[in-house]
């Protein structure tokens, strides 16, 4: 089983406090949520827990390992994968050769002998997106593109995946199809950690939640908990819900 837990985490920049004490474990086997409005610091917790930004306080440990001193490749290597919101896949590149860097560079680390080639069909298939094989990434819409870095993602093999705004750009039923790899994949055991904005995704995908607000976990429980957490519907869910109204 794996276990990732943030605990009394806090970032400052200068004056401003970007994340405030937020404590979460993300377990093997499940989808959690972290939700909350814009600059909340979602992103800003996922930099801290994959190493790219160092945190003001608090630790960060994976299976009861300190990561704090962990490169961010130390961590990849450890099981950390991650997407990001503003898009990072190669445009030069196809769609194919994207997710075979990513199984090709696990040859460095990883003890077990594999076909980088035939897993990186594998994946495609699996996320959907065989049939965009061989087109450039940059050709792509934002929507298929994040596909693209879900399954570069997956080529690593993590055990824990982040997952930033992955549903941006998707349309109804692409959304459902990731929908439904998120449940697979947690099945399989593999601990994922969303942050998203489309809350019909959150709650149907989700087995628990935290909010986030001005750097604060603000509420954590089941989707049925949060919906009716009179403080987070008036934080976030009430605002989004006018929003899509």
């Amino acid at each position: 089983m794996t276990s990732l837990t943030v605990h009394d985490v806090s970032v400052r920049f200068g004056g401003l406090t970007a994340v405030d004490a937020a404590s979460f474990t993300v377990e093997s086997g499940s989808v959690t949520g972290l939700i909350g409005p814009n600059g909340a610091g979602k992103t800003t917790l996922f930099n801290v827990i994959t190493g790219l930004q160092a945190p003001s306080g608090g630790t960060v440990t994976l299976d009861d390992r300190d990561l704090r001193k962990a490169k961010p490749y130390k961590r990849a290597r450890l099981g950390i994968a991650r997407t990001f919101q503003r898009l990072e896949a190669f445009g030069s590149l196809t769609v194919r050769e994207n997710v075979l860097v990513a199984a090709e560079m696990r040859r460095r680390w990883s003890t077990t002998k594999y076909d980088a080639a035939e897993e990186t069909e594998t994946i495609l298939g699996r996320v959907g997106i065989q049939h965009l094989a061989d087109a450039r990434a940059e050709d792509l819409p934002t929507g298929n593109a994040r596909l693209v870095e879900v399954a570069r993602a997956l080529a690593v093999k993590p055990s824990v995946l982040l997952l930033d705004e992955p549903s941006s750009g998707l349309d109804e039923s692409e959304t459902d199809v990731l929908g439904v790899l998120m449940h697979a994949l947690a099945q399989e055991g593999l601990a994922i950690l969303l942050v998203e904005h489309d809350m019909p995704l959150v709650m149907t995908t989700c087995n628990y939640i935290n909010v986030l607000d001005f750097g604060k976990i603000i509420a954590r429980g089941t989707p049925t908990e949060i919906q009716n957490d009179e403080h987070v519907q008036r934080a976030y869910l009430g605002s989004v819900a006018k929003a899509e109204s």
